[in-house]
């Protein structure tokens, strides 16, 4: 039987937000509800991780009424990653940090504190059988594996970048050795638009993989295929709101975190093609 996991000890992060620009403190703490719970300690308010509360654009956030936790992909797959499905984390500002534009610091202080179980049964969430969403040229097909696997597929008219393609049985391991590292990336030319719209507030040449015309501004890349092994790790951080252990390979082309998010929302309202166990 699995079990729900809590971190055993509370531990402390702090940063800029990539689109806030602004500096944050975060704690992630042991919690025995069952549940990840975020809390905004400057405007002493509890979100729940609730899809109904999701919301996309260049990052995932979750977003109610007046109050925000913006770009909680990293963080949350490096938690799902680790089997932390019940934890309390606390922020006192709107943005989860960047850090150097990967997960590995959320994954090193996260082992490093260790995790511990509850007496909570974990779900097995098993893909039944195959489906596909499409939205114009980006997809996201998926259809029954025995482990946690994703395939991932990006095409950018860029002499770097080109046609990349990633298949990975999706575990600890191969988590903390090919994808974790894979930093977030963007382009110089779209700069001016993020900026007008207050996005890429905080993004630098020690956060992010800026790309000029022709390559890479500020090298060297971790991996020659790092572009595509950053979307795989957005893929997870927004497939853990499913909230239980994945058995199911999904291979995404061309696709971001508005299709995954879709794909999050059609598996729980359709069980035909979903089981939860």
């Amino acid at each position: 039987m699995l079990f729900k996991k809590t971190i055993s000890k509370k531990v402390h992060l702090k940063g800029i937000g990539v689109h806030s620009g602004k500096h944050a403190s975060l704690w992630i703490c042991p919690s025995d509800s069952g549940k990840i719970t975020f809390k905004r300690i400057d405007k002493n308010s509890l979100l729940s991780l609730d899809l109904q509360k999701i919301q996309s654009m260049h990052s995932t956030s979750l977003i109610y009424e007046d109050t925000k936790v913006r770009t909680i992909e990293h963080l949350m797959a490096v938690l799902f990653i680790l089997g932390i499905n019940s934890a309390l984390i606390e922020l006192d500002g709107e943005e989860v940090p960047i850090f150097d534009g990967s997960a590995v610091p959320f994954l090193e202080v996260i082992q490093k504190s260790g995790t511990k179980n509850l007496s909570m049964k974990n779900k097995i969430i098993r893909i039944k059988q195959p489906f596909q969403i499409k939205e114009n040229e980006a997809s996201i097909y998926g259809e029954p594996h025995d482990n946690f696997k994703i395939t991932y597929i990006i095409e950018y008219q860029h002499p770097l970048i080109g046609r990349q393609e990633l298949s990975l049985d999706i575990n600890r391991d191969t988590f903390q050795k090919e994808i974790a590292p894979a930093r977030t990336f963007g382009f110089l030319k779209d700069a001016e638009f993020l900026h007008k719209n207050k996005l890429a507030l905080g993004s630098s040449l020690k956060n992010t993989i800026v790309l000029d015309d022709t390559g890479v501004i500020n090298p060297p890349l971790r991996f020659k295929d790092e572009f595509v092994r950053h979307k795989i790790l957005d893929l997870i951080g927004d497939l853990s709101l499913m909230d239980g252990k994945l058995l199911g390979h999904f291979k995404a082309q061309k696709a971001g975190h508005q299709l995954h998010l879709k794909m999050v929302h059609f598996l729980l309202e359709n069980k035909d093609y979903c089981e939860i166990m």
